[in-house]
């Protein structure tokens, strides 16, 4: 099996004296602000996207363009690091400045129940606000929309009313009840082949170009005083792989995409081998899909630019999460949190922030707080403070824009991440990822090996669950089946030789940091989960239509 090469970076250079700024920890690289800070920001998730693929990452194919000139302008952030390795958690905490343990919304129990959103906050405090995306899981249904004045995704996997009104309740109902989890998660598997359906082969048509339309539309249309926030999901680079024929060509020249694996779950389960050609010819698929994804970016950039609107927004730039190509034996987004999958990219432009390059520690979760700093906003003023789900209080240790970012030793109630870095003995900065047991992934995995007519080991890795800590020089992962994983990241960083925490005290001391965490948000992940049963009848209380509804989707008998 070959691997993509990583070449080296390529040259955004400022001086050493802006160089020292931006990589010690507590500080800012940025300009003063001023009476002209932006009053909008643009928010952009490019989906599964990998940071080595693209060009301010150094990239050898030109894949990103548009990208590229954007980061002459912006922050590119080297060590960005997402809280999970796919989007329903992800966008989770984007949305609400919280880790997933916090927020709850995962596999298990896929909506954002009771908490005040991002999104709320702007609209309450007059900023006109919306998300338009082409992921199944931004939508409704999981309330990752809740708070916008508008919102569309171009690609549900469910109905809007499957999971609306009193069916709502009924779903929270029974994810709530561990005796009828199984009946839950038999529904989310339903949007999740409904999603394969619906993304292969003829029904694969791009909806980039869409969403991109869209958000000028709202843009256009805007009338606040205070201004406007846009989210934008882009999701080509997800699997299935079928780029525009345009863009096939030039980076996948004659590679029919039917004709490569285009199912993870055959690869992971051990009934798929993919030969170093075949991953050749799905590496340039995945290259065509960015290449769209950046030209469509890029007519949305330069629409801003062309209407002068472009120094006035706040521009966020982001990957939710990566995507392996066969390192470690593993294909798609699933089972592991390795750093092609959890080391995201990030761009940033705003006035507060020089254009060039930082290896500091980041977090996604941190964007919470650097959107409320970038248009000034303080959520308890917008919402009031009565409420018992509240949203998170602006945090400016964790602003990317502040002079004390990341900085927490003056937090008066720091959150599970905070407190686990203010509890070390040295003053090395941690980021934190957890990833539940995939329910759907393992669900199709299971499938895919029965269909061969084989079974997945008792300790196979998919079905673990996993935490990490990871600073600039190293990581740990803990895992609750699997064996535990730690690497030198500053020595390693493809992750290929793991070191026991006994033989080196950098990795001890990450473990020892994951522990804090734990420690934190409930304890180790360190025994396999069993469910317990409870004959408690989740849905007595819910109406006829909504059982019928049910029996309809086969959930009922």
């Amino acid at each position: 099996m070959t691997e993509l090469a990583l070449p080296a970076a390529p040259s955004l250079r400022f001086d050493d004296d802006t160089h020292s700024r931006s990589t010690a920890r507590g500080s800012t690289a940025g300009r003063r602000r001023d009476e002209t800070a932006p009053s909008n920001v643009l928010f952009v998730v490019l989906d599964t996207v990998r940071k080595d693929h693209l060009g301010p990452y150094g990239y050898d194919r030109e894949t990103t363009p548009a990208l590229s000139r954007f980061a002459e302008e912006a922050t590119v952030f080297e060590s960005a690091v997402a809280p999970a390795p796919w989007t329903l958690p992800v966008h989770a905490s984007l949305f609400t400045g919280l880790y997933p343990s916090q927020h709850g919304a995962d596999q298990g129990s896929p909506y954002l129940d009771d908490v005040t959103t991002l999104a709320s906050v702007l609209s309450a405090a007059g900023y006109d606000t919306a998300c338009y995306s082409s992921n199944a899981w931004i939508t409704p249904y999981t309330s990752l929309t809740d708070g916008f004045g508008e919102h569309d995704s171009f690609f549900e996997a469910l109905p809007r009313d499957v999971l609306s009104g009193p069916l709502a309740s009924a779903w929270q109902a029974v994810n709530d009840n561990d005796y009828l989890r199984e009946m839950a998660s038999r529904l989310v598997r339903l949007g999740a082949m409904a999603h394969e359906r619906l993304a292969s082969g003829e029904g694969a048509d791009t909806k980039t170009p869409s969403v991109i339309d869209r958000t000028r539309s709202f843009v256009d249309d805007s009338e606040s005083d205070r201004g406007w926030f846009a989210f934008v999901n882009l999701m080509d680079a997800h699997l299935p792989y079928y780029p525009p024929d345009e863009y096939r060509e030039a980076f996948a020249p004659g590679v029919d995409p039917d004709a490569v694996c285009q199912n993870s779950k055959e690869y992971n389960a051990g009934v798929r081998d993919i030969d170093d050609e075949e991953w050749d010819d799905i590496r340039g698929l995945y290259d065509a899909e960015i290449a769209h994804m950046d030209a469509e970016l890029g007519r949305l950039f330069d629409w801003l630019r062309a209407t002068d609107q472009w120094d006035e927004t706040t521009v966020v730039v982001c990957a939710d999460h990566g995507e392996l190509h066969g390192e470690h034996d593993l294909y798609g987004h699933e089972f592991a949190l390795y750093d092609e999958l959890i080391n995201v990219p990030l761009l940033v432009k705003h006035p507060d922030l020089e254009a060039g390059r930082r290896d500091d520690l980041v977090e996604l979760l941190d964007l919470y707080h650097t959107t409320l700093d970038a248009l000034a906003v303080d959520p308890d003023a917008a919402v009031g403070t009565g409420t018992e789900n509240g949203p998170v209080a602006r945090d400016p240790t964790r602003s990317l824009l502040s002079s004390e970012y990341r900085a927490f030793d003056g937090v008066a109630e720091p959150d599970p991440g905070q407190r686990a870095v203010l509890g070390g003995s040295d003053e090395t900065d941690y980021a934190f990822v957890e990833y539940a047991q995939p329910v759907i992934e393992l669900h199709h995995l299971e499938q895919k090996a029965s269909e061969a007519g084989t079974t997945l080991p008792a300790d196979h890795r998919a079905y673990s669950r996993l935490r990490a800590a990871r600073s600039t020089d190293a990581k740990y992962v803990r895992a609750d089946l699997v064996a535990d994983e730690g690497y030198r990241l500053d020595d390693d960083p493809r992750e290929e030789s793991a070191i026991d925490p006994a033989d080196d005290d950098v990795v001890a001391a990450t473990e020892r940091a994951l522990a804090r965490f734990e420690d934190t948000v409930g304890g180790a992940w360190d025994d396999p989960s069993e469910t317990a049963a409870d004959d408690a009848d989740a849905l007595a209380e819910a109406d006829e239509a909504t059982q019928d509804r049910l029996r309809e989707l086969g959930y009922l008998e």
